[in-house]
């Protein structure tokens, strides 16, 4: 099981064993290099402790510890959470600023404990069942035990054709579940009780004036970037040229004495390369810019992607992301990433168009069915567009806003495979919990961060990040994911955020400050690659082999003839099927590597 993620952590592993628990690790090794060995054990032996990522506040904490009595035999992190949870029991990880995925083997009161971090920075797969309680960073390290189910879970692949991701707490695997991000879990004599310790809030907004909340702004996100910065091996900053890169590094750059080191990649083609705002934000802050242009073997890189996200996942930026990360680890062992803004001060357009068909909607059912015979009747690709705005307006207020997060469309998902597609088509398991607004209330922009909170961060962006990362041995931290800074930002009125149709207006108002104008006036762009362009070109033989081999036929995921439609109305420019296409062709090779066999290297 250890042996498997040798990736996430190449420099050290420990494991303990005794008559009850085997808790083991891999150690990629950033604080307290020489002494940061794991497991981790309390002066009696007692209580064993291992756990996956950082702990930004250790030495605070450790201050507090230490002033009440406890000794530390290290200088690092690991130790202090173990002294944190001897000190307070399971109220300790609230007590954490970190990204986290830890195990705790209590031997005085039988009981192990594993919980995570705040926003799911790090991720966590467990699986109970008589004989035990499996647990891993990684899904493929629980399949090396013939104790973990394998037996694809239907709601995890209707939720794939829609999403292109496997939404929490389930996984592609019926039985397997991953611990939602801000829970801990207790299993005791093979009973597991799942508590959440913490929660953001949308429903408490700031009184500050709009000065106020720029110098509060202000000295969080500086704090934020500050604390991430503790490491003892060379770090730097994924920089794309955007908005939240760019203040992320030139936060860096007030704090270090030596530039800050960058890195950026582009494809040759122009649309899909952000190489120059990248450069002259570069040159403005004076880091030192590493970059390259690719031009990546996208069908060998499709099958490396599928072995590192063990499930199906098909965000295409996951490309970039991992090449990105590759090319850092040449020369850093940490990166810090501008991860969380987005969904934190309003960036997606999608939020925008949310609030668009919000004002379509106060016209009423009329104004959904005009535009809908408008769709029928107009040619595409202005009829298509008013069609889909037509339908959107008549789902209700989540499944509105989630029709615009979607990949697939239903009637798309529903050709690919009969159980897809039908009218829970865009149910998300987190719109079934008790608090899924987050306290949110009424409006619709805060509504659809508290989804995106709970599904499309911990799910996509985050996951996206760990695994391309990891894959690379390579470290990625999120600043604006530190605790009192994300909370202050949804606090923030959607004034704050979205004001003259843009979003992160107080951001932008904030890094004014210290970037050049490009960031702060280029429209939002993502790490996007030339997807279109692939499936004419390099993936056009490889998708028509996959869509027409007998395995593909046999295995039952997708309808071939659907699969070999899209193709084809893809590559003869009738339509963009590149979305729908890239998830087939996700799913199939994510099948090939962990339906077909136990995954045992890389």
């Amino acid at each position: 099981m250890i042996e498997v993620i040798r990736h996430r952590g190449p420099d050290d592993d420990g494991l303990h064993r005794d008559e009850r628990a085997m808790l083991g690790m891999r150690r990629l090794s950033i604080i307290d290099v020489a002494g940061g060995h794991q497991p981790l054990y309390a002066a009696d032996g007692q209580v064993c402790l291992v756990f996956n990522g950082e702990i930004y506040n250790f030495r605070d904490l450790r201050l507090e510890l230490e002033r009440e009595g406890h000794t530390f035999r290290t200088q690092g992190d690991g130790e202090v959470i173990l002294h944190c949870y001897l000190r307070h029991g399971a109220d300790a990880f609230a007590r954490l600023d970190g990204m986290f995925a830890i195990a705790i083997w209590d031997r005085r009161t039988d009981e192990l404990l594993l919980a995570r971090d705040r926003f799911g920075e790090k991720p966590l797969y467990y699986t109970n069942n008589p004989r035990r309680l499996l647990f891993g960073s990684e899904l493929k390290s629980l399949l090396q035990s013939t104790d973990c189910p394998r037996d694809v879970a239907p709601d995890a692949l209707r939720a794939f054709l829609t999403y292109g991701y496997v939404p929490s707490p389930g996984s592609i695997f019926a039985g397997v579940s991953k611990l939602p991000p801000g829970h801990w879990l207790r299993c005791r004599d093979g009973r597991i009780d799942i508590h959440r310790y913490w929660r953001p809030s949308l429903e408490k907004k700031t009184s500050l004036s709009e000065d106020e909340a720029t110098e509060e702004l202000a000295g969080l996100l500086d704090s934020a970037v500050s604390s991430r910065l503790v490491s003892d091996v060379p770090f730097g900053a994924f920089l794309s040229g955007g908005l939240d890169s760019s203040t992320v590094v030139a936060l860096m750059a007030r704090h270090l004495s030596q530039p800050v080191k960058t890195f950026t990649i582009g494809f040759k083609e122009e649309a899909f390369s952000e190489l120059d705002d990248a450069r002259q934000v570069a040159r403005h802050l004076g880091t030192e810019h590493h970059e390259l242009v690719v031009e990546p073997d996208a069908v060998s890189l499709l099958h490396e992607l599928a072995w590192h996200f063990d499930e199906p996942f098909a965000d295409s930026s996951a490309v970039p992301t991992f090449l990105v990360s590759q090319l850092a680890r040449r020369h850093v062992k940490m990166v810090l990433t501008g991860d969380g803004g987005d969904e934190l001060f309003g960036g997606y357009d999608r939020y925008l168009r949310l609030l668009t068909l919000d004002q379509l909607g106060l016209l009423g059912r009329p104004a959904a069915a005009a535009l809908r015979v408008a769709g029928a009747l107009l040619p595409d690709p202005l009829g298509g567009r008013l069609g889909r705005i037509g339908e959107r307006l008549q789902l209700p207020r989540e499944e509105r806003y989630l029709s615009g997060v979607a990949l697939m469309r239903a009637d798309t998902a529903r050709a690919l495979h009969p159980d897809a597609g039908g009218a829970r088509h865009y149910h998300l398991p987190c719109l079934d919990e008790a608090d899924a607004d987050l306290g949110a209330g009424r409006s619709s922009l805060d509504r659809a961060v508290a989804i995106d909170l709970q599904s499309y961060l911990p799910d996509d962006i985050l996951v996206k990040l760990d695994r391309m990362a990891m894959a690379n041995s390579l470290e990625g931290r999120s600043p604006f994911l530190h605790p009192q800074l994300a909370q202050f930002a949804l606090s923030l009125p959607e004034s704050f955020r979205l004001r003259h149709g843009r979003g992160k207006f107080l951001l932008r108002r904030v890094a004014e400050r210290w970037l050049p104008q490009r960031p702060l006036s280029k429209p939002k762009q993502g790490f996007a690659i030339p997807l279109a362009q692939w499936f004419r070109g390099p993936l056009r033989e490889m998708a028509h082999d996959t869509f027409t081999s007998r395995a593909f036929r046999e295995r039952g995921l997708c309808d071939p003839r659907a699969a070999c439609a899209l193709l084809v109305e893809h590559t003869s420019g009738r339509a963009d099927r590149r979305e729908a296409l890239w998830q087939v062709i996700c799913l199939e090779l994510w099948a090939q590597r962990f339906l077909d066999a136990t995954p045992q290297g890389a």
